[in-house]
């Protein structure tokens, strides 16, 4: 099954209608991920905040859930729209007073080609659990002198796996692919992909990048 599919799943809608977990990224053999919900639910704390002082003009959020970033962003009077494939989180969004669409980054989006900032943040590298193959895409979405600002998982990792959503009580989606990456493993499927980096920062724990396409690297130092 997609992961469109599986992120409709009702334990992943059920704890954003709820605002809090327990939800979980889970393996067949067992090992969890623990998503962190209440943070999603909640205003942007400082690490995110730092994500959203480097936004640049039109803002598109990739996996956007339940829409703290681009409502803050709209908040600002930004022009910024979130994507997701679920239908829970999109309207989540929307009563938050973002704009948001229930779609995949891999389908056709609203100006291609044309923004400025592309968000991949909470873990969304992973989405389609091929990093190389979402920052090919990220080359049509973003202008040509855009941005895409990731966050990583804080260790040196670089996995692909299945994995299904689990609310930790016996209720379960559908398996779908997934990804994790630490700095060093995203700077590699970057530069295979035709990005380069520009910054690295790490706040409360929690690690960044940003990456500029290699085209426009050297203008930018």
């Amino acid at each position: 099954m997609t992961a469109t599919t599986a992120w409709q799943a009702d334990p992943y809608a059920d704890a954003l209608r709820a605002g809090r977990g327990p939800l979980f990224l889970r393996r067949d053999d067992g090992w969890l991920l623990p998503l962190e919900v209440e943070r999603w639910c909640e205003a942007p704390d400082r690490a995110d905040r730092s994500v959203l002082e480097r936004c640049r003009g039109a803002v598109l959020d990739i996996g956007c859930g339940p829409g703290r970033l681009v409502a803050a962003l709209a908040a600002q009077g930004r022009r910024a729209l979130g994507i997701d494939v679920s239908p829970e989180a999109v309207a989540h969004s929307v009563r938050l007073g973002g704009t948001a669409l229930c779609r995949s980054v891999f389908d056709p989006v609203p100006g291609e080609g044309r923004w400025d900032t592309a968000l991949l943040i909470d873990g969304n590298i992973g989405i389609g659990g091929d990093p190389a193959a979402l920052l090919r895409r990220l080359r049509q979405v973003v202008s040509p002198a855009g941005t895409v600002l990731a966050e990583c998982v804080p260790l040196d990792v670089d996995e692909r796996c299945e994995v299904r959503v689990d609310d930790g009580r016996g209720g379960r989606g559908a398996p779908f692919r997934w990804a994790r990456v630490g700095a060093r493993a995203l700077a590699g499927h970057a530069v295979r992909a035709g990005w380069a980096v520009s910054e690295q920062w790490t706040v409360t724990g929690r690690s960044f990048v940003s990456l500029v396409p290699q085209s426009s690297s050297a203008e930018r130092r």
